[in-house]
């Protein structure tokens, strides 16, 4: 159960890096912008792209475990996302295979599978999260749609700040680039349950135009108890050819949410 937590969490933290040249851009706010002309623009600034396959390296630590995972991902927009993990780039681990509606994954130490909807990463996270939520994070989108949302709006030097109104039970932050409109964090807490998701990224460049981010830092707090996650990616290509091979072994035990 130990490697489920070490590979799942990073389901959740993926994101892209170009293999190109690096371009590290800054701005200035405007104090006269609206909250609707700047949650228009983050929406504007999605990355459009197919298909995507990225390597990438990435560290979990919690109190009890710290690990080093090698991780290859491909992706098609909207459709699939698909991981296969390596302890130490060596080991093979686990491979995850998430669809709008599934996820899979199963795991080669344990020899354990998960074969359901979202339950399991909604647990571990603390919050409900469905495709589109995974994928909107990898991207450095919103989480949230941010239209749907009573937000008040705040600024520091380059950096446009939403933030939810009233005591709602879910609390959410929002800080956004001035320069390009892309996230530099998010932020998600239910107070009354001591849970909370923040969400950094670092470092956005370009990858045939279209901006991702170079690096993301996860910290999930529950009931006093936080596990960090760190994420680079080493290397991407968009829309080339892409499958995804998946097939739990036999004899696996299967793993349940209650």
């Amino acid at each position: 159960m130990s490697h489920l937590k070490a590979i799942f969490p990073l389901v959740l933290v993926l994101f892209l890096v170009s293999c190109g040249t690096k371009k590290v851009v800054t701005g200035s706010v405007s104090e006269t912008a609206s909250v609707k002309n700047i949650i228009k623009a983050h929406n504007n600034s999605e990355a459009s792209y197919t298909t995507l396959n990225a390597r990438i390296k990435g560290s979990y630590k919690t109190e009890k475990e710290d690990q080093s995972i090698s991780i290859s991902m491909r992706m098609e927009k909207d459709k699939a996302i698909w991981l296969s993990a390596k302890l130490a780039g060596i080991i093979p681990l686990a491979k995850v295979y998430i669809t709008p509606k599934r996820v899979q994954y199963y795991e080669k130490i344990d020899g354990t599978y998960f074969d359901g909807d979202f339950s399991l990463l909604s647990d571990w996270l603390g919050m409900e999260l469905d495709f589109d939520k995974v994928q909107n994070l990898l991207l450095g989108q919103a989480i949230y749609p941010l239209e749907k949302k009573e937000l008040e709006m705040s600024f520091t030097e380059t950096d446009y700040i939403l933030k939810s109104e009233g005591n709602s039970l879910l609390e959410t932050m929002f800080a956004i680039q001035s320069s390009n409109f892309r996230l530099k964090g998010q932020r998600l807490a239910r107070e009354a349950k001591r849970e909370s998701v923040v969400i950094a990224y670092d470092n956005y460049e370009q990858v045939k135009e279209e901006w991702f981010p170079k690096k993301i830092k996860i910290i999930a707090t529950q009931k006093g108890k936080s596990t960090q996650i760190e994420v680079d990616y080493r290397q991407i290509d968009l829309n080339a050819s892409v499958s995804f091979p998946f097939s739990i072994p036999s004899g696996y035990k299967e793993i349940t949410v209650e």
